[in-house]
């Protein structure tokens, strides 16, 4: 009698742990695809890119009063007295010393209006997943992009439900 009150226990357990799991709702997405079918994400890359190209822009006419700087004190070295070279020579240094600083901050300066840029964007799209994820009552929705989902065979994919929560096409 104990044997059989334990094995419908656990037979109860079972399909109780059984019920549960398969109540569970898998859905996975393209985060990466997603944004690139946003029009946000059209606009902030022209956007960045601009950026870019302005940063560009200043960085080159550096390199070309540079590279003047240089010809005209090779030109003009021989007739040079020593503290006229000198002081060419500091000017040259300065202007290598501002590039260098120039470029290590465009540098800063691009990371940083990326992420100000892209930052709404992702967002927009997180809020998107986690609406579509709360309105179908998913437990999980996978991130294929991130290349670590092996298998889906039993996950919704979401692009088209996002993608309208989105109003994209």
């Amino acid at each position: 009698m104990k044997k059989i009150t334990k094995l419908i226990c656990l037979v109860a357990v079972g399909m109780f742990l059984t019920q549960a799991v398969s109540a569970q709702k898998f859905g996975h997405i393209n985060s990466t695809m997603l944004l690139s079918f946003m029009p946000e994400t059209r606009m902030a890359d022209s956007t960045l890119t601009q950026f870019g190209a302005d940063l560009e822009g200043r960085l080159k006419t550096m390199g070309v009063e540079y590279q003047s700087k240089v010809q005209e004190f090779q030109n003009l070295e021989a007739s040079m007295s020593g503290p006229i070279r000198d002081s060419k020579i500091r000017e040259i240094t300065d202007l290598e010393e501002r590039i260098a600083q120039f470029q290590e901050s465009a540098q800063q300066s691009i990371v940083t209006k990326k992420e100000e840029t892209y930052s709404p964007i992702i967002e927009k799209a997180q809020e998107a997943i986690q609406a579509v994820a709360k309105e179908g009552s998913y437990t999980y929705i996978f991130d294929t992009s991130a290349g670590v989902l092996l298998h889906a065979a039993e996950s919704d994919d979401i692009m088209n439900l996002v993608k309208a929560k989105l109003g994209i096409q």
